[in-house]
This record gives structure tokens, sequence and C-alpha cells, in this order.
């Protein structure tokens, strides 16, 4: 199992228009082969920073919607909203 750690900083008085169409990218991985869970969090103080962290079956789960269609098409919606781009780091359970 795997976690992915993804870091954004959205433009100021974006940060409404990032919330809908991060869920809609969410709502897309909720049908990714090997996709087991996510959460969003906001950085106390900071609105315009999130973190997001998703759960997957394997890093080839993961890899596999990273590169989808359907993550290209959602990431489409979120990055004009950026204003730099993401950081995504892995990690793995520790056995």
């Amino acid at each position: 199992m795997v976690k992915v750690i993804i870091e954004r900083r959205i433009m100021p008085g974006l940060e409404e228009e990032y919330e809908l169409a991060a869920r809609e990218a969410m709502r897309a991985s909720l049908g990714a082969r090997g996709f087991i869970g996510g959460e969003t969090l906001v950085k106390l103080g900071h609105s315009d920073r999130r973190l997001m962290i998703t759960q997957w079956r394997d890093l080839r789960a993961w890899k596999e919607w990273h590169r989808s269609e359907a993550r290209a098409t959602a990431m489409e919606r979120i990055l004009p909203l950026l204003t730099e781009e993401e950081t995504v780091q892995i990690f793995e359970s520790v056995p």
C-alpha cells in the first residue's frame, strides 16, 4: 500500500473554484483501479494551501491513475488555478 501526498498552492480568490474542481477530480479517482481513499487538508492560516493525501493499493495503481486520461481531464480544471506546480511525494508502509 502507498500513500501519495500532493501539495498545491491556489491563486488568491480562487479557493472556491478550486474546491469544485478538486472534488470532481476526487470523484473521478473513486473509479480508478487500486484507489482506496483520500482526504484534503487546508493549512491553518493559509487558505491558499492544500494537502491531499490519497491511498493506493500499490505504486502501479497510482502510476496508472497519474497518467490516465481521467486525471489529465481533471487537471485541466485544476492547473490554471494554481500559482505553482503541484508537488507529489509517495510513501509506502513499513513492513
